[in-house]
């Protein structure tokens, strides 16, 4: 798309859950006037795979591929992680049809939408991991290499489940919308880590091109997830029923 609009809606990380979804959506229309962008890891979950799937099929957005999208469609239901394999377990073949026509980066005119950075889908944008676990800003140097000669005003990204917005010395401005659907999760690469939004609330961003330069609106946006945590503790996952309930990962 070679015209950007002036106002985006951005969501991404939803992770199979409905009802965090469901309400994000229901913001962004009472908001109006929003083209909705989505930057991917739709539906790996214990929650609402399938559900998820058909809400996002039945709306008007520009979607992208995340890296547990790209697990869904690439990986055997064997070999899959524990979590992604109960998604996909709900899934109908033509959501993974859909999940297969996403592409890993999309162009709308000055904004550059990747899920994780624009070089791949599973390294940390704006924060990075320190071997004894701790997750901390990274260096505005280490952003802007990640960022490369793009010329894009706004790069948008995901993966870490976390808002944030930087504005590189050029100008450029990199925003991470956080998560709608998991405020919460731990991994083991580079080194184990964990990931606290600290609140419950599905997250998203608003954002409005005034000019030459555009402004970001984070969203927190509450919602009941009682139904959630109830499906992933039906699949033993009383850890994501904690995380979805609290923000914070149960220790």
């Amino acid at each position: 798309m070679d015209i950007t609009p002036d106002r985006l809606a951005v969501i991404a990380d939803i992770h199979g859950n409905a009802d965090a979804l469901t309400a994000v959506l229901a913001d962004i229309d009472a908001l109006g006037n929003a083209e909705i962008v989505n930057l991917g890891d739709h539906l790996s979950s214990p929650l609402a795979a399938a559900e998820t799937a058909e809400i996002l099929l039945s709306r008007p957005m520009t979607c992208i591929r995340g890296n547990h999208d790209r697990y869904l469609i690439e990986h055997l239901p064997a070999e899959m992680h524990r979590t992604d394999a109960t998604a996909y377990r709900q899934l109908q073949p033509r959501h993974i049809d859909w999940l297969e026509t996403l592409p890993p980066v999309a162009e709308m005119g000055e904004v550059l939408l990747c899920h994780a950075t624009p070089q791949d889908d599973e390294t940390y944008f704006l924060e990075e991991v320190r071997p004894d676990g701790a997750l901390i800003r990274r260096p505005h140097k280490g952003i802007a290499e990640l960022a490369g000669s793009s010329a894009h005003k706004v790069i948008l990204c995901a993966h870490t489940h976390l808002p944030r917005a930087v504005r590189l010395t050029d100008g450029r401005l990199i925003v991470n919308p956080g998560s709608v659907g998991v405020p919460g999760y731990t991994d083991d690469t580079p080194y184990p880590h964990a990931v606290e939004a600290g609140t419950p609330d599905a997250n998203y961003a608003i954002l409005e091109r005034k000019g030459d330069s555009w402004r970001v609106n984070f969203r927190l946006v509450p919602y009941d997830p009682s139904r959630m945590s109830e499906m992933a503790r039906r699949e033993g996952r009383d850890d994501w029923a904690a995380m979805l309930e609290t923000g914070w990962i149960k220790t």
